[in-house]
């Protein structure tokens, strides 16, 4: 329910500047794909979010709309990070970034952890 309670969306940037801070922010099981925000900004469930983002090596921004599917709050469990996962809607631009995300983790080996499992 994006949007929940009238929400104004908010505008959020996010630089990851190596594949292992690609890999831990990318959330593959969710649908249409989605990265986790290191935030300490208080959101809601189903709160919009208009995300910028850039891949490493790259100077191209991607701007996605998105909505607050996650949340790991202050003090969690096995000492996970503060903040929100954010699902892509389903736009081209949103498919256009997911496509990259993969292509960059494609063939990655390791099972460290990521931010959000």
């Amino acid at each position: 329910m994006p949007g929940a309670g009238g929400a104004r969306q908010a505008i959020q940037t996010l630089a990851l500047t190596t594949i292992d801070e690609v890999y831990a922010a990318y959330m593959p099981f969710v649908k249409h794909g989605g990265l986790f925000l290191k935030t300490t900004k208080r959101y809601s469930l189903g709160d919009p979010v208009f995300l910028v983002v850039t891949l490493p090596s790259s100077t191209e921004r991607h701007a996605v709309a998105c909505h607050v599917c996650w949340y790991t709050p202050a003090r969690a469990q096995e000492s996970r990070v503060e903040g929100i996962g954010l699902q892509f809607d389903d736009t081209n631009e949103a498919a256009m970034l997911r496509g990259q995300i993969e292509t960059l983790l494609a063939g990655r080996e390791t099972e460290s952890a990521t931010c959000t499992m």
